[in-house]
């Protein structure tokens, strides 16, 4: 296996290796997949866009990328304890053997298949965490939501009318 992060660097010994792995080695795959790399947000994508004002448009309130909650979730809704998550289908994996194949037949596939894999036990343990501390998790997938947003806000109008809420 191929050790992360450099050992020479100031404030890290050869022992303990840096957490953040390094891709210095990888090249793109072409100018216009680095160029779509660039484009993707943390925040605010067509999807999450779509799905905020759907919700708005139910009514519904919310707060977005609350940073003191685990993984940043995308929409909050803190009365009732519950984080929603608009995932993108190819970064978090969705269908993750058939992509998985995919991506092995694919250029960098050394980068893709490892990133990808690391983004799902992100995703898990996030919520594994959140809901240890309480929260309702509600995860959809881009291209259902961009399929129907007002179906998903539905989802969540629902899921909100039976949740419990927080105890003052």
């Amino acid at each position: 296996m191929r050790r992360i992060g450099k050992t020479d660097a100031p404030g890290v010994s050869p022992s303990r290796p840096a957490l953040t792995p390094s891709y210095a080695t990888f090249r793109p795959a072409s100018e216009a997949a680095s160029a779509a790399m660039r484009s993707n947000r943390a925040e605010g994508g067509k999807a999450e866009r779509a799905l905020r004002s759907a919700v708005w448009r139910q009514g519904l309130r919310f707060r977005t990328h609350v940073a003191e909650l685990p993984g940043k979730p995308d929409l909050v809704f803190a009365s009732r304890r519950l984080c929603v998550f608009c995932d993108g289908d190819f970064w978090h994996g969705r269908n993750w053997p058939v992509l998985r194949r995919q991506l092995q037949a694919r250029a960098n596939s050394e980068y893709w298949v490892p990133k990808i894999q690391r983004n799902l036990r992100r995703d898990r343990r996030q919520e594994a965490e959140l809901r240890r501390e309480g929260w309702t998790v509600l995860r959809f997938w881009e291209t259902d939501v961009l399929r129907s947003p007002e179906a998903v806000a539905r989802i969540l109008r629902l899921a909100m009318s039976t949740e419990k809420p927080t105890p003052t």
